[in-house]
This record gives C-alpha cells, sequence and structure tokens, in this order.
C-alpha cells in the first residue's frame, strides 16, 4: 500500500491546485519540501509488528503453565509400531469406541420386569452375561447405542392385528433412559452426535437409543416420528419378522420369496431422511437394502451385521451391497454372533473370525465405512476371546497385528459412525429447508375407525355416510329410556 507521502508527490490533482492557488506560500513550501518515505525508517518494521511480537513473546514464556504449551511441546513420543497394546490405548483414549448394539435393556425387562430402584439391580457389580459398567470402562467404551427391543408377537400375522408390542416398546424407551440417567457418573444420554463427542471428552460414556425393528412401531409413520421425539436415532427396519414396510432375512430364510421394500417402505424411508433418523439395515432381506440404497437420500447403516462373502449366512451383508454402502457414505458394524460369524460350526468361533469380518467388510467397502455392532447381551453365544464388553482392546490389537494403522482403527471404532450420522443431520436439515413436509402415507388395507351416526362432522358427504350407513350412537353411560343406570357393556370386539 502506498503512503501519503508519496501520494503527496506526484502530479497535482484539481483540489491540490486550488489549494495551492488560495495559499501560495503554502504550495511553494510543499513543493521544496523533502519527502521521506517510511520504507527509508530502519525502525519502521519495529513500530509495525511491535505488539504482535510482544503477543508472541508472552504466548512463549506462558507456554508451559497453559493449553498453549500443545503448540510449542514436541509431538507425543513415538512408539514400537508392534507394541499394539499402547497403541489401542493411546487410540481409545482420543477417540470414542461406540458399539452399534447391545440389548441390555432388554434383560431389564424380561428379568426384573423394568424395576431398577429396589436395591436388586446394581450395574456396577460384576454381573452375569456380557454387560456392566466395570467391564465397560475395562473396555475403555466411549459410547453405546443401547437397544430398546420387543421381540416379534407370533400372534401378529397380519399388520391390523391387534398387539401390545407398541406399548411395550414405550416401556423399554423408558427404562433405558432410566438406566442410563441413575449413572450420570458414568453415562450420558445423547441425541446428537455433538453430545457424544462432548460426553467423551468428560469422561462419560455416550448412551443413545436404537428400535429393533417396524414391528415394534406397528407399521405406523406417525409412530416414527413420535418415536424421533422420544430420542430414538436408529431404527432397524425389520426384525426376524416382516412389517408393512419390508421383508426380512428371517422369512426368506425359511423359503419365503424376497419381495424386498413395500411402497409404504419406501414412504419410511423418505420420512426418516427427513427426520434425520439413521435407517439400520441388519436383519433385512438383500432385496430390502438394495431397494432402500436405491431411493434413500441419506447413509445408512447396518448396526449389527457381517460380510457375506465370508459367512453366506442371509443376515449378512453381500459385496454388491458393500459396493454400494462406500457409494452411498454409510456403514456397517461388525457383529459378534457366532452364528453369523461361522454358520457351519459356531461353537468353534473366535475373536479371529470378527477380525476376518472387518477385514472384507474394509477391503469391499473401505476403512470409512466399518464400525463395530456386537450385539452383545442379546446373543447367547460370542467368540472365543470376546466374551465381554471389556474385551474390546484385544479385538483392536488383533486388527493392528493384522495390518490396520492407528487412523483406520480410529475410523472403525467411532469417527465412521459419528461422521455418519452428523451426515445424516445435515441432510435432513437440507430435506427440510427444502419444504419437504412429514409423509402421511398409511398402508393400503389399513382399517380406520367409524363416528356415530349424528357426530358432529365438518364435512356433508360424512355426514349423509354415517346416515346412509347407520353408524350408530355412543354408549350414554348406558342409561335405559326409564332412567336407570345399567352396569357399562362393549360389544366383545371393542374390547
Amino acid at each position: 500500500m502506498s503512503s501519503t507521502a508519496e501520494l503527496s508527490s506526484g502530479p497535482d490533482t484539481p483540489l491540490q491546485a486550488a489549494a495551492a492557488a488560495a495559499r501560495p506560500d503554502v504550495a511553494d513550501t510543499d513543493r521544496n519540501a523533502l519527502i521521506i518515505h517510511p520504507q527509508a525508517s530502519q525502525n519502521g518494521w519495529l513500530r509495525r509488528w511491535r505488539g504482535t511480537i510482544i503477543a508472541a513473546s508472552f504466548a512463549v514464556l506462558i507456554a508451559p503453565f497453559t493449553s498453549f504449551g500443545s503448540w510449542f511441546l514436541p509431538a507425543e513420543s513415538p512408539i514400537d509400531p508392534t507394541d499394539y497394546a499402547l497403541r489401542t490405548k493411546r487410540v481409545l483414549q482420543t477417540t470414542p469406541l461406540i458399539d452399534g448394539h447391545n440389548d441390555f435393556p432388554w434383560l431389564l425387562r424380561v428379568e426384573l420386569h423394568n424395576r431398577i430402584y429396589d436395591g436388586k439391580f446394581d450395574p456396577n457389580q460384576r454381573l452375569l452375561g456380557h454387560t456392566d459398567i466395570s467391564r465397560m470402562r475395562q473396555g475403555m467404551m466411549g459410547g453405546q447405542f443401547w437397544s430398546v427391543h420387543v421381540k416379534c408377537d407370533v400372534a401378529q400375522k397380519h399388520f391390523e392385528d391387534p398387539s401390545w408390542i407398541v406399548r411395550d416398546t414405550l416401556e423399554q424407551i423408558d427404562v433405558a433412559k432410566r438406566f442410563i440417567a441413575e449413572s450420570p457418573e458414568v453415562f450420558t444420554y445423547c441425541e446428537t452426535p455433538f453430545c457424544a463427542r462432548a460426553a467423551f471428552k468428560n469422561g462419560r460414556i455416550a448412551s443413545m437409543l436404537g428400535i429393533e425393528g417396524g414391528h415394534q412401531l406397528g407399521g405406523s409413520i406417525a409412530a416414527v416420528r413420535q418415536a424421533y421425539d422420544l430420542g430414538v436415532r436408529y431404527i432397524t427396519t425389520t426384525h426376524n419378522c416382516d412389517n408393512a414396510w419390508a421383508k426380512s432375512a428371517s422369512t426368506v430364510a425359511r423359503g419365503n420369496p424376497d419381495k424386498g421394500l413395500t411402497s409404504l417402505g419406501a414412504a419410511y424411508v423418505r420420512e426418516m431422511n427427513r427426520l434425520g433418523m439413521m435407517i439400520d439395515l441388519s436383519h433385512v432381506s438383500h432385496q430390502t437394502m438394495r431397494d432402500v440404497l436405491s431411493i434413500t437420500r441419506t447413509p445408512v447403516i447396518f448396526s449389527h451385521s457381517g460380510a457375506y462373502s465370508v459367512t453366506p449366512h442371509l443376515r449378512n451383508v453381500p459385496d454388491d451391497v458393500l459396493r454400494s454402502i462406500r457409494r452411498n457414505g454409510g456403514i456397517v458394524m461388525a457383529v459378534f454372533v457366532n452364528r453369523f460369524l461361522n454358520m457351519h460350526d459356531p461353537g468353534a468361533v473366535t475373536i479371529h473370525d470378527v477380525v476376518d469380518h472387518i477385514w472384507h467388510l474394509a477391503d469391499v467397502a473401505g476403512w470409512e465405512h466399518v464400525g463395530i455392532g456386537s450385539d452383545f447381551s442379546g446373543t447367547p453365544f460370542t467368540p472365543s476371546g470376546l466374551e465381554d464388553v471389556s474385551k474390546y482392546p484385544d479385538l483392536i490389537e488383533l486388527l493392528m497385528a493384522r495390518g490396520a494403522t492407528d487412523d483406520q482403527i480410529r475410523l472403525l471404532v467411532g469417527d465412521n459412525l459419528l461422521r455418519v450420522w452428523e451426515s445424516i443431520q445435515r441432510r435432513a436439515q437440507e430435506i427440510q429447508a427444502g419444504g419437504d413436509k412429514p409423509v402421511e402415507e398409511e398402508w393400503e388395507g389399513r382399517k380406520w375407525h367409524k363416528g356415530y351416526k349424528n357426530s358432529p362432522y365438518m364435512y356433508r358427504e360424512t355426514r349423509e355416510k354415517a346416515a346412509r350407513e347407520n353408524w350408530g350412537q355412543p354408549d350414554q353411560f348406558n342409561v335405559d329410556t326409564s332412567g336407570t343406570h345399567g352396569a357399562a357393556v362393549k360389544a366383545e370386539k371393542d374390547l
């Protein structure tokens, strides 16, 4: 930039000329003046940078006593690359290990009937099974998606068949939240990836909720929205039964045709995308996987699945789907269920089988698209060497010994899942900003309640239909024409 003195040495402007004419003495003086350029000063640079130099010097002086010290301290000392235990410790101290699927809340239901305050239940004690707080700490866990699971109702053969599953699911959400809240020094309940990262930085285990099966919401898209409002952040599209949205891998395994996603299932995908809720494709049929990936506007997840090319179990993910996951930006979280890892000899499964599945998932989909989803506290049998939640570091060490870098391990244990979750949230914000309204599609065969003959309807056609079809009258406290109150009676079909 030119200085003011340099500008004055140039030709007079009309304004300068007018000023000189008005003041000839000043004009002559100016013309004969010695012009001193700032660049000529030996100390000009010092004056110009004095403030910056002082600030930098102060920062250096206080560096050892403040967080600024990290700018000037030497990098972490190098370690032996074959010291897998130390490498694992360093990774898990700085990157949250987040398991995508643990069924512990289901045990609270079936064993304790969701009563956790009577003194019998203490998650700080060593419990049988796979999960308790001390072993989670030993496993250096940074986060957990707790499955609020309710199994398929065998009596519910059809979407319209009555069932208590939605009620039971609400109870599972409730007990999972209460369990998390009972140990605030250990767990932080989270509904966003930002919260999960913050919880880990504060030394807590981020705790999130996922519903394991669309049957738990009655195939209702309105119920999906309510589940989101209650804090659920993923839905496993099917469990071991078909629902109004899609075909399950289990029903295909029993010899039924794989019809994939239904038309209502396509609407479910649209609403999950709009909400920013993760679509989980574990448990669904292979055609359902492909159908969802062909229409979703956000990445998808597999919360607990293996590699079909390693073990051709229908619960696992085929290679063509893994390649689609790479394009989609989603994630497949490796499962620890023995029969999915080796269907021919489940009893012989070891931790090395899990390494094999993870390695194949990473080879085909890429290290940016793999994670961990154990299914602890849900599966009855686990691999030798991966008996419970304390064993995650052993798995990481074996992956490092196989050749995985520290950066690849960071992606696997948590960074991938958090990135996918963040991407889904951002895309949902864009979809909503574009004006997409909540999805209102319903199952095409659904039966709706009728009103009464003389209800105060909004539209004439409804009044006419109610009168024509004689929709009846409400039970007016069961008072007969004589004014006697009788016992309240409902038709059996209304019970």
